[in-house]
């Protein structure tokens, strides 16, 4: 019998998504700060990469076992039945150009989770695929999509500046998280600017950020490293400068003698004041409502990042949580404006590259 859950999980009402009138509005004006981007970046790189995230430092192939026995509440969508899934895993950096890793910046997860049954989301009919898009922090650094256009206009105007001021600035952010972080606190804004710890990208603990359904109910969605060769490098210091690709040669050596394993966790939705779907920025309690493990990740030894690989799944893939099944709908504004931002950062790549993107 499988075991009860500790919680009561808050079945999803559509009145838990509040649509601002001007949202359209935004949200064009944040595809257009994208499209600046792509175009700065392809012009200097003469290839097109992507407008956030644009660096991969893992392209891995892997397993995913959903669990058997879960409880009803979280045997839903992809983890609805027990068994094995293969799946690509992008390992990034948030910035749109591709830097010297001693900018040091926030990281990335995206996961494809191949030959998944059930209704599709409009416009991945034609796909058997799951994607979930995952960040480094437990909430965004951004509460709404006018929030994340300001961000997002200053990426844009940085992109292709000074990389050598970059890396002096991001030495100093990095001083300054550490005196916040030194009295308890941690800034979002420092660590997306640069200001992120020199650490080892495969002891990090990702996490969808934004909420998406989950079956009946809403959700939240985390990859963690518990294989001991994997939690051992958690915090583990990373020399990145004088280092270029520091971050994707740590990735290379590690799996080039030995594999990994991470447990996918699922955080149901409580609370609606606690958990809110509209405010991205907000970290949901875990004493509240714990992330709970419905599936493991493994992944064996392989060549970890090749030029064949990236342009495989660097140039020939993309990632959006809208690609994949209903019962898992992405929700909320931050969610609702990725869906044409992504959409155009693929055709862009793709017309570009003159190389179709699949989903």
């Amino acid at each position: 019998m499988p075991t009860p859950l500790a919680i009561r999980p808050l079945p999803f009402d559509s009145t838990f998504e509040q649509i601002p009138e001007d949202e359209a509005e935004t949200t064009r004006e944040l595809v257009d700060a994208m499209r600046g981007i792509l175009e700065t970046t392809s012009e200097d790189y003469q290839h097109g990469v992507r407008s956030v995230h644009a660096k991969s430092h893992g392209l891995l192939d892997g397993e995913l076992m959903v669990l058997d026995d879960l409880p009803a509440e979280l045997a839903q969508g992809v983890f609805a039945r027990a068994g094995t899934h293969k799946v690509v895993m992008r390992l990034s950096t948030n910035p749109g150009d591709i830097l010297d890793d001693s900018v040091s910046t926030p990281r990335g997860l995206a996961i494809k989770i191949a030959d998944v049954e059930g209704e599709r989301l409009p416009g991945s009919e034609s796909e058997r695929t799951q994607d979930f898009v995952m960040i480094n922090a437990p909430a965004f650094t951004a509460a709404t999509p006018k929030a994340f256009l300001t961000s997002l206009k200053l990426l844009a105007r940085t992109t292709d500046r000074a990389p050598t001021g970059k890396k002096v600035l991001s030495a100093v952010l990095r001083g300054a998280e550490k005196v916040v972080e030194a009295v308890g606190g941690e800034s979002g804004t420092l660590k997306s600017l640069g200001g992120h710890a020199e650490t080892h990208i495969l002891g990090e603990t990702f996490y969808t950020v934004v909420p998406f359904l989950y079956g009946p109910y809403f959700a939240k969605l985390s990859v963690v490293p518990v294989s001991p060769e994997l939690t051992a490098l958690t915090d583990a210091p990373l020399d990145v400068n004088g280092h270029p690709n520091a971050l994707r040669d740590a990735v290379n050596e590690f799996f080039a003698t030995q594999g990994g394993t991470w447990e996918v966790r699922v955080q149901l939705a409580t609370d609606i004041e606690k958990m809110p779907v509209e405010d991205a920025s907000v970290k949901w309690p875990e004493e509240d409502s714990p992330y709970v493990t419905v599936a493991r990740l493994h992944v064996a030894p392989q060549p970890a990042w090749t030029e064949s690989r990236s342009a495989a799944i660097d140039d020939g893939l993309s990632f959006s949580p809208w690609h994949g099944l209903a019962a898992h709908r992405p929700i909320g504004g931050v969610m609702r404006a990725r869906k044409p931002a992504y959409e155009m950062s693929s055709e862009f790549r793709g017309r570009v590259n003159g190389c179709p993107v699949h989903g």
